[in-house]
Parts: structure tokens; sequence; C-alpha cells
């Protein structure tokens, strides 16, 4: 005969009951989510075709460690860097010997999302109002990449977050033949 105690119910009861739900991962998502703050889709700032990444997005841990804050796109000096999105030119000028310009998307929420490009050679002055395609810069030399390329950031505030989120071209997601889950 078995006799159970306090303290064995103690032991076996927790793990029959159900776990609380996991909290939410703290690393940011691969692409930002579409959402009303988002442009519903962006364009590539340089190309066609589709530029090569030569590196990806590699959120850092931490606001002051390591990570890649944007992708790299390859784009040699001269290529033109156009505006993903519409929007308004907060930034172009010199940062570290670089020439950097920063597009405030329109309509994207508060505070509201802002692409950067560098190393280029910016043509138009902080204040202009872009439309998507319009003109922004060309690329110029560089020391980021071992080759010529662009590098794209995303910034909402000063959280960094990865631009190709912008082209709606986030992860696959499958749904049931029948289109709904079952009951």
């Amino acid at each position: 005969m078995h006799i159970v105690t306090a303290t064995t119910l103690s032991v076996i009861l927790p793990l029959a009951l159900p776990l609380p739900p996991t909290p939410p991962h703290s690393t940011p998502p691969p692409h930002p989510a579409p959402s009303p703050a988002h442009p519903a889709r962006a364009s590539w700032p340089v190309g066609p075709p589709r530029p090569e990444i030569l590196r990806r997005w590699e959120p850092p841990p931490g606001p002051y460690a390591a990570g890649h804050r944007g992708v790299d796109l390859a784009a040699p000096p001269g290529t033109p860097v156009r505006a993903p999105a519409a929007g308004t030119v907060t930034f172009s000028g010199q940062v570290g010997g670089h020439g950097v310009l920063t597009l405030t998307l329109a309509g994207t929420g508060t505070p509201p999302l802002r692409t950067t490009y560098g190393p280029v050679d910016p043509l138009l002055p902080a204040g202009t109002a872009v439309r998507a395609g319009d003109l922004l810069a060309h690329v110029t030399d560089g020391d980021h990449c071992p080759r010529a390329c662009l590098h794209w950031g995303l910034l909402r505030g000063d959280t960094y977050l990865n631009p190709l989120g912008l082209l709606g071209t986030g992860p696959s997601r499958l749904l049931p033949l029948w289109g709904r889950t079952p009951d």
C-alpha cells in the first residue's frame, strides 16, 4: 500500500500543472512586423537589379554592444541611392569623414522610422520632402565593407531595426488549405 503525503504532493502536483507562458524573447525579431506605422512596402534603395547583400543585420544585445546595425548592399561608387518610401531628408552631411543621409519616413508613427545611408554624396539638403524612388545621393568610396557598398540602416527613436523589413520580405507563413484553423 502506498501512502501519499503532503510532501509527495508538493513535488508531484506542480509537475502536472500547465506552465505559465514563456515571456517574450528580448532579441528583436529579424524583420519589423508590418503595421500601420510601417510603409506597406518600400523598395530597395539601390538597383534594379536587386543588390547583393554583403552583410546582414546583426542586432547588438545592448545599446553599446557590438553588432551590425543595418545591412550592407553591394554598390560601386557612383551608384544612385533612391528613397525607398516617401519622407523628408532630416540629415545630409558628414559623419566621421563620410557622407551620410537620413530620411524620415512619412506616416510611420511616433517616433517615425528613419532610414540612414552611407557612405554617400548627399544630393539634397535637410528639410527636402521626397517621394518613393526620388534620387537622394550617390554611393562613394568608404572603408565600411571589404568591397564597395551602401550601408542601409533603419531606426525608430534610438532602436535599430532591420531595414529589410521595409521591403515586405519577412518570413513565409504556411496556412491550412481550408483557409482557417479547424475547430
